[in-house]
């Protein structure tokens, strides 16, 4: 069942927005949530930056942790739980995750309550939080600090090839050591964008058959051949609107996006997570048989060594980039 409507959008914030994956709905939404007296439930990095967990905000300020895509399984805890104690207190409760742990929320609640709306991510799939505990130790290891920040989709340079972004303390020195490392170069990425870490039940998704959340959100992948004026480089994001609760959440923030209403086919068509899973590897299995006996450094010479264009390939893919950065210039001079 497609969804009600699908938008191509961005928040009219610009901090916000740069400091968000791609469009910064998400935090428009939240921030409306949060105003109206609610509580909005998200995911942060715990302190120590070795794993990912739940979080229940109700001021401003502590959105800034929720913000931006985390690449692992994040720890629930008591947070179904306390977001029905907070549905029973009569509480408006915004609720964000993957479309599973959507699945999940909305199985341990057992019914319907008005006061809850959900935003689920398309998702590629959730890699295994022990690989990123075993690569944070490494990355730590090999540049002599603590890891204090991690930026997963870092745009500093470009939305539409974003990188890692991480920040270490080096407590012995009082010195702060920023590392910037390309999506097709840091090798904890290219082994979740390979899919070998993966859990088992993201090569055969549930919760792609079985929509339960009220909003989608997403990158919107492949925007200049759909609507290239709504792409400056800054992050565009996918909307996808479910429910009549997810339009009504959706009208009372409309007014600080910048929005262009599109074909549900054009705005999935270069994100088919949306509605399939991906393929499981054959390597999969021999993967995390490594990862239990293997340090990181070996497992990143066997699943993570770079994959080389050809010349040909260089040369077409940097054609094609120029013609969409003149597109974008072109259609922002037409404004």
């Amino acid at each position: 069942m497609n969804p009600i409507k699908i938008y191509a959008g961005y928040s009219l914030n610009q901090n916000v927005r740069l400091s968000s994956s791609s469009g910064a709905i998400f935090s428009v939404i939240a921030e409306n949530i949060i105003s109206c007296g609610g509580a909005v439930y998200g995911v942060r990095m715990s302190e120590d930056c070795y794993s990912a967990e739940f979080m229940r905000v109700t001021d401003i300020d502590g959105l800034v942790q929720l913000r931006g895509s985390k690449y692992l399984q994040a720890k629930v805890g008591n947070t179904y739980k306390q977001v029905r104690d907070d549905l029973l207190m009569g509480n408006v409760v915004l609720f964000s995750g993957t479309g599973c742990q959507i699945y999940g929320l909305k199985n341990f609640l057992g019914k319907e309550y008005d006061g809850l709306f959900c935003i689920d991510v398309i998702c590629h799939g959730t890699p295994s939080p022990a690989l990123w505990k075993k690569y944070v130790e490494y990355q730590e290891m090999k540049n002599g600090g603590k890891l204090k920040n991690i930026n997963f989709r870092c745009k500093d340079d470009s939305w539409m090839d974003s990188g890692m972004k991480e920040v270490f303390d080096d407590t012995s020195q009082g010195k702060t050591k920023q590392l910037y490392i390309s999506k097709d170069k840091d090798s904890y990425m290219q082994m979740f964008l390979r899919d070998y870490c993966l859990r088992p039940s993201c090569y055969d998704c549930v919760a792609k058959k079985i929509k339960m959340a009220d909003l989608t959100i997403a990158d919107f992948w492949g925007i200049d051949d759909v609507a290239p004026e709504m792409n400056d480089g800054n992050g565009t994001s996918l909307i996808l609107i479910r429910t009549v609760n997810g339009m009504m959440v959706f009208e009372s923030i409309r007014s600080k996006l910048k929005l262009k209403e599109v074909a549900y086919e054009n705005g999935v068509r270069s994100n088919p997570a949306e509605y399939r899973s991906c393929p499981r590897p054959p390597q999969r299995d021999t993967f995390f048989g490594d990862m239990e006996t293997m340090a990181f450094e070996e497992l990143e010479k066997k699943y993570a060594s770079p994959i080389r264009e050809t010349f040909k390939q260089l040369i077409k893919r940097k054609i094609k980039n120029t013609i969409k950065l003149v597109i974008r210039i072109i259609s922002r001079g037409r404004e």
